[in-house]
């Protein structure tokens, strides 16, 4: 589990369309406190999700090979595959060569430029920009957590500091150097803006791969 936790974090932390919402809303003015508001409500998604899963189980992993234990296999296989099959997606868009844009076709236009991003939408935009699909596995993955467990509580709060790592690598440099940070930001949004579709086909298909395989290996 805390593997499958570590590298669902990290795919979720360099997911290029929410990296590039967030360097508009640090460049917005007030972007510090616009990027605050923006990295609570990313982490009130993360533990939303989280919480439900605790809910549900009690805190308690279901025993191995029964019918909840076995259905959140399955999920995990069917998430896989919603990846890759996401992944290859991205693939023939970009082959088709549509055209960049500066944000994800999910978030309204507004958020495509800093002057049109207040704190309230700043707060917004995680639910729209989110990857659902990996926060899904990785809610999944927190069916088999045992909260007696010291350390799969520690997994979980890592989990969502890694989930949140490049939102806050970036706003803590806007704090402590916001020159040199807008600077290099603006560079960073330029380059994803290029790139972020063989960016998004990558960790969808890595990821895809890993839980549909791991998912498997499980079943078998």
């Amino acid at each position: 589990m805390v593997v499958d936790l570590l590298l669902i974090g990290l795919a979720v932390t360099l997911f290029p369309l929410s990296v590039m919402a967030f360097v508009l809303v640090l460049a917005s003015p007030r972007g510090v406190r616009k990027g605050l508001a923006f990295i609570l409500s990313w982490l009130a998604c993360l533990v939303a999700v989280i919480g439900l899963v605790v809910l549900v189980t009690g805190g308690q992993p279901p025993a191995p090979r029964s019918a909840p234990s076995t259905a959140a296999l399955v999920a995990t296989v069917v998430i896989g595959l919603g990846l890759i099959g996401y992944a290859w997606y991205r693939r023939r868009r970009l082959h088709r060569g549509a055209a960049d844009r500066a944000v994800s076709e999910k978030a309204p236009r507004k958020a495509s430029s800093p002057d049109g991003i207040s704190l309230r939408y700043a707060a917004v935009l995680p639910l729209l920009l989110q990857p659902w699909g990996m926060v899904s596995a990785a809610g999944v993955t927190v069916v088999h957590a045992d909260l007696s467990d010291a350390g799969n509580v520690v997994a979980l709060v890592v989990f969502c500091l890694v989930a949140t790592s490049t939102l806050l690598v970036m706003e803590l440099w806007m704090v402590f150097s916001p020159e040199r940070a807008h600077h290099t930001l603006t560079g960073l949004h330029a380059w994803l803006t290029r790139h972020k579709e063989p960016a998004i086909f990558a960790l969808c298909l890595l990821l895809g791969l890993w839980l549909v395989s791991h998912g498997l290996y499980e079943l078998a």
